[in-house]
C-alpha cells in the first residue's frame, strides 16, 4: 500500500457547544471544519477538507469523532471517519487518534486504508494536524 502524510491548517466555520448537566465541567462540541491539505503526495495536496466532529469533554479529557470529505483538484474525492482522544492544556485542546477511509470516486473509488493523526488548537477558531496513513484502490484503478 502506498504511504502518504500531509498537514493542514484548519479554520473552525461552525461550533455549536452545549453543557448537560449530568457531571461538573461537561461538554459537547459539534463543529465544521475547513483546510487546504498539504502533502508531498501530489494526489493530496491542496485537496480541500472539510470535517465534521463532534467532542465529548468531562473536564478537559475526552473523545472526538466523526466524518471527513477530500475533495481533490480533479474533482474526485476521499471521505471517511476519524476518532481520536482529546486533552486539554489550558486553553488549548491537543487530539491524537485515526482515520479510516470509507469511500471513494473516481480515481479513488474503492479506497481502503487508514492512518494516524496529532494536532493541537492553536485559537477557538485554528487547527493545526499533521497525518500519516496507507491506502490502495479498487483493482483497475490508479491513483496516480
Amino acid at each position: 500500500m502506498p504511504s502518504i502524510s500531509g498537514s493542514f491548517s484548519a479554520h473552525v466555520t461552525a461550533e455549536t457547544t452545549l453543557f448537560p448537566d449530568d457531571q461538573p465541567n461537561h461538554q459537547l462540541q459539534i463543529a465544521e471544519i475547513h483546510a487546504t491539505q498539504k502533502s508531498p503526495d501530489p494526489n493530496w495536496n491542496n485537496s480541500q477538507l472539510i470535517y465534521h466532529g463532534v467532542t465529548d469533554l468531562v473536564a478537559g479529557t475526552g473523545t472526538q469523532h466523526g466524518y471527513y470529505v477530500n475533495e481533490h483538484a480533479d474533482g474526485d474525492r476521499d471521505c471517511g471517519t476519524f476518532e481520536g482522544n482529546v486533552t486539554m492544556a489550558g486553553d488549548q485542546a491537543m487530539i491524537d487518534g485515526t482515520f479510516t477511509f470509507t469511500s471513494g470516486t473516481g480515481k479513488l473509488k474503492g479506497i481502503r486504508g487508514d492512518g494516524n493523526f496529532k494536532g493541537r488548537q492553536i485559537s477557538p477558531t485554528e487547527i493545526e494536524m499533521n497525518w500519516t496513513g496507507t491506502y490502495e484502490v479498487a483493482a483497475g484503478t490508479r491513483a496516480a
